[in-house]
């Protein structure tokens, strides 16, 4: 009788304890099922937006680029023509010219990273003004780019400009154009691009160096290490996720400069600052052909892609995480 109650009294716990574990796994999945409705709340908003003004656009613009449109004519005027307008693109000098002075503007990436590398090392090892000079820096990126560009204009005058007038002063007779000559121009804009990047960079670099343990230094000081190769040692080698993250943001935004061209050059002069983007907008609103600039951005797409890809790729060879 004994023996048959004590048996009836663990099944009885079997099944509680089956109970139990069948309850937790249901709360467990409950759970489970709240966050990932909650996750999708919180990312639902950017992937609405992502979704209507990134992805839609991209596929629409990659349907027109087959076409010949105008879109003031409305969607009957659309006419597909295949893949001429990707024919002409390689056909057109204007687009090669563009496509070489992006390529250009490309150098503007490692000379803006070079110098907030250092600007960065330099004030993170001061004492006084940190927050002043990292301020100070900062404040061309944040500034607008109209505003921007109508100063640069003023020092860039060739006649009457600070510039020219300091280069006179030092015994130089004839100063470049600058903005008005086609082999200074884009020289010109290049300048100022990397005057404008400069505290972005900063700021990222000056992040990166406090994430860096002090303990590295304070050991290589024992060993006897000299300043420069603990930079070279320690410094770039750690801060080389920053460096990659700069590299291909500034890449991707070397690409789609416009407004400072629009203000300051229009493009010009002979077309010696005419990037793709630019160009784009002058073939989508002001020749009004829209197959064409579709084409067009569909190559920049494609070419960021790429040149994104293969960074992604190469990076696995230099940054240490």
């Amino acid at each position: 009788m004994k023996k048959t109650n004590t048996k009836e009294v663990k099944d009885v716990e079997q099944v509680s304890r089956r109970a139990a574990q069948r309850t937790v796994v249901k709360t467990k999945r409950k759970q489970a099922f709240y966050d990932t409705i909650a996750g999708y709340l919180f990312i639902g908003p950017m992937l609405v937006l992502t979704t209507v003004l990134v992805i839609i656009p991209i596929v629409l613009s990659g349907i027109i680029s087959f076409s010949d449109w105008n879109f003031i004519a409305g969607i009957g005027g659309l006419e597909f023509v295949g893949f001429r307008n990707y024919v002409q693109l390689f056909q057109d000098e204007a687009f090669h010219r563009s496509l070489a002075n992006n390529v250009y503007m490309i150098a503007v990436v490692p000379i803006a990273m070079f110098i907030a590398l250092v600007l960065a090392v330099l004030i993170n090892k001061a004492t006084y003004f940190k927050t002043f000079f990292k301020v100070i820096y900062f404040m061309p990126f944040i500034s607008s780019f109209v505003a921007i560009a109508l100063l640069w204009r003023v020092l860039y005058h060739p006649s009457s400009g600070p510039i020219n007038n300091f280069l006179r002063a030092v015994g130089i007779e004839n100063p470049p154009m600058w903005l008005a000559d086609p082999s200074y121009a884009l020289i010109s804009v290049m300048i100022i691009m990397v005057w404008t990047s400069l505290g972005f960079s900063l700021v990222i670099y000056m992040a990166g160096l406090q994430s860096i343990p002090k303990d590295l230094y304070e050991a290589a000081d024992v060993d006897g290490a000299s300043l420069l190769r603990q930079f070279f040692r320690i410094t770039i080698p750690l801060l080389s996720p920053t460096t990659f993250f700069l590299l291909i943001t500034g890449i991707v935004g070397s690409f789609k400069v416009f407004d400072l061209i629009m203000v300051l050059t229009g493009g010009g002069p002979a077309g010696s600052t005419s990037v793709i983007v630019f160009y784009l907008y002058e073939v989508a609103f002001i020749s009004l052909n829209s197959g064409y600039a579709s084409a067009m951005g569909i190559i920049l797409l494609l070419l960021i892609l790429l040149i994104t890809l293969v960074q992604w790729v190469g990076q696995k060879k230099w940054v240490n995480y």
